[in-house]
């Protein structure tokens, strides 16, 4: 029960946040994004070496 109230209130959080803070919830996610992209390229670099 706890988790499906968390889970809601999260979805709402996030629609409210892009409603009414569209630029700030632009850059979370590109920095969210740039984050998982760095940590892809690090693995990708960790099994390029362990190959080469």
């Amino acid at each position: 029960m706890v988790k499906k109230v968390l889970t809601w209130a999260g979805i709402a959080f996030l629609i409210f946040f892009v409603a009414y803070r569209p630029n700030s919830a632009a850059d979370v996610f590109k920095s969210l994004g740039g984050g998982v992209m760095d940590i892809a390229q690090g693995f990708g670099d960790f099994f390029t070496s362990l190959v080469a």
